[in-house]
Order: C-alpha cells, then structure tokens, then sequence
C-alpha cells in the first residue's frame, strides 16, 4: 500500500458515508412530505370535495320535495311517530325482492316505483300496478298522514310515491329520504317479508 493511501480511502469513505447520509436524509424528507400531503388531502382536499357532493344531494332533494309539494321527515322522527302509534300508511317503493323482502321499516307496505321521475303513471315501471292500486294501498283517508321512502337519499323511487300519493289527493304525505339504509344507520329495527 502506498503511504497516505489510507488516508485518501478514508476520505473517499467519508465522502460516501456523508453522500448516503444526505440521500437517505432526501429520500425521508420526500416520503414524509408526501404522506403529510395525502394526510392534508384525507383531512381538507377530501373534506371539500364531500361538500360538493352533499351540497349537490340536498339541492337536488329541495328541488324533488317542492315539485312533488310533499315534505320531509328524518328517521329519529319517524321512530317517534311511530312509537307514538301515530295514524299513517308507510310505503316501500323498493323493488319486492332485492329489498323489500329482506328488510323493511316495520309496517311497510310495499308499492315499487322507478328512479327516475315518472310524471306520467306508467304501469311497466310500476310492475303493472296501476293509479287504483296505489290509492287502494294508501287508503280511501287523504287526510291520513303517508310516508315513502326508498334506499337512500339520491334514491329518486321515494321521490316518485311521495308525488304521486300528492297528485292522488293525500295532503299529509311526507318523504324518509334516508330510507331504509338510513333506517339501518339509526340501529332501528327492521321485518322480513315471509
């Protein structure tokens, strides 16, 4: 080995030592700057962006609830009502077997009508019921207090029975508009058809 030789491997080694150093020290920096990032994005990016979407649901149900001239009424005060024994006919507007069937607010009665507005009756997309049935259903009292719901609330079925219990003359018709996914979220109880 030359004199000085090790000093200079030394110094090589130094100078990779205190390169690995700084690049690990980089590389730390820039995983820790990204998960602040995505953590700031999870706590306010997304927060925002979720307003969006709700501000979105609520204006678009205001605009359904005063077209169908109906009103609102939350799960907690349903409960109530009906813990109350209030007087009134509660409509499913679910499909019979992809939910009715497996869980209903209890007490429900079942009447399907379709996602999309339906400002004409159509009995295709009311599984052949017609405008008789439906009042048959609700009962010959238009002053009885009616209540409809569907799945949840950008679920436009409820929106439809809610509008059309109106136009047949019920006056104290009101939408769940959580439904029974929001009735689920309560813990409320729930029935099974046979």
């Amino acid at each position: 080995m030359r004199p000085g030789s090790e000093r200079l491997n030394d110094k090589k080694g130094a100078k990779a030592m205190h390169r690995l150093k700084i690049w690990t020290a980089l590389c730390t920096g820039a995983i820790f700057l990204l998960l602040l990032a995505s953590q700031a994005h999870a706590l306010f990016g997304g927060k925002f962006e979720d307003e969006v979407e709700t501000e979105k649901t609520a204006v678009g149900l205001h605009r359904e609830t005063v077209r169908g001239c109906y009103k609102l009424v939350r799960g907690d005060t349903l409960k109530r009502w009906m813990d109350a024994g209030k007087d009134m006919v509660i409509v499913d507007t679910m499909p019979y077997e992809a939910s009715y069937r497996e869980a209903h607010v209890p007490g429900a009665r079942q009447f399907l009508f379709p996602k999309a507005e339906m400002t004409s009756w159509d009995t295709e997309e009311t599984a052949g019921k017609s405008k008789a049935d439906y009042r048959r259903l609700l009962g010959g009292d238009t002053g009885k207090t009616v209540v409809v719901y569907c799945g949840f609330v950008k679920c436009g079925r409820s929106h439809n029975g809610a509008m059309w219990a109106v136009k047949l003359g019920y006056d104290k018709v009101y939408r769940f508009p959580g439904g029974i996914f929001a009735w689920k979220g309560y813990e409320f109880p729930v029935e099974q058809a046979e």
